[in-house]
């Protein structure tokens, strides 16, 4: 029993010594002089790898970058996927992720979660001929309307729990899923506004219908492995010199509040 009992405690310092070497602070990070950022690569226009360049693009992409220039150092960006964000940040491959991830409860729990910097909430997608269509959840909950969305995420987890009797349609590729929903592929993504945004910018074939009265409400933080409270405090000091000095603003008026260039014709 003795020796159960010591077996059991040397695994609990181990795992108490892992999660120590885990933590990072700001000082630890300008000693290394890389700051390791997660992303999913997949978001527009929050963070996107972009193929043809193969470098990272978007609102969350500058954001890491205006971070890592703050600590000094350079930015090596870590690939994460949707279902296995939390836990590949608690496992440490990276110091903190940033791509279009949403505070939430359950998030707060397992890691820590930074001030949320930017507001956004679930909203409807669809073709612009159906704008005036899905307008409600009761409209889009129905055997005959196609739902597709990324798998592992929150948009998935929201069209499961509130679009039961709706058609769900995975597809692995998030940034595919606009255009498919334009072409006819399905009808409906349910998406965070900011991304509804960029792509109703990008293709007068799409509408999103909801956009100023999305069915959530919530912000965008920044995650984090629990033991980094001190990067945690950096990183909620530099968020709020970014709102004060206009660079959200900035950054909110390049990548988000997009124009078609049909709407651009008319303004001229």
């Amino acid at each position: 029993m003795k020796r159960f009992v010591s077996v059991i405690s040397g695994l609990v310092l181990a795992a108490v010594f892992v999660g120590a070497a885990l933590a990072e602070t700001p000082d630890g990070i300008r000693e290394r002089g890389v700051l390791r950022v997660g992303t999913a690569g997949d978001y527009q226009p929050m963070s996107y790898l972009d193929p043809e360049t193969g470098k990272y693009v978007g609102f969350d992409a500058e954001l890491a970058e205006d971070l890592a220039a703050a600590l000094g150092v350079d930015i090596e960006y870590v690939p994460t996927s949707w279902p296995t964000l939390t836990e590949d940040t608690m496992a440490g491959k990276f110091d903190l992720a940033i791509c279009g991830i949403t505070v939430t409860d359950a998030r707060k729990e397992a890691a820590l979660m930074s001030d949320g910097y930017l507001e956004n909430g679930k909203t409807v997608l669809c073709r612009a001929e159906d704008a005036g269509k899905y307008i409600s959840l009761e409209a889009i909950n129905r055997p005959e309307v196609r739902v597709m969305e990324n798998p592992g995420g929150l948009n998935e987890k929201f069209a499961r729990e509130n679009l039961p009797e709706a058609t769900l349609i995975i597809h692995d590729v998030n940034q595919e899923i606009p255009g498919l929903v334009a072409a006819g592929g399905a009808d409906v993504m349910i998406t965070e506004v900011m991304e509804a945004g960029y792509y109703t910018g990008k293709d007068p074939r799409l509408a999103a219908p909801l956009i100023h009265d999305p069915f959530t409400q919530g912000e965008l933080g920044v995650l984090m492995p629990k033991g980094n409270e001190e990067l945690l405090a950096y990183v909620n000091e530099f968020l709020a010199a970014e709102k004060e000095s206009g660079r959200m603003d900035e950054l909110a008026e390049k990548y988000i509040y997009l124009t078609t260039e049909e709407e651009s014709d008319d303004a001229a």
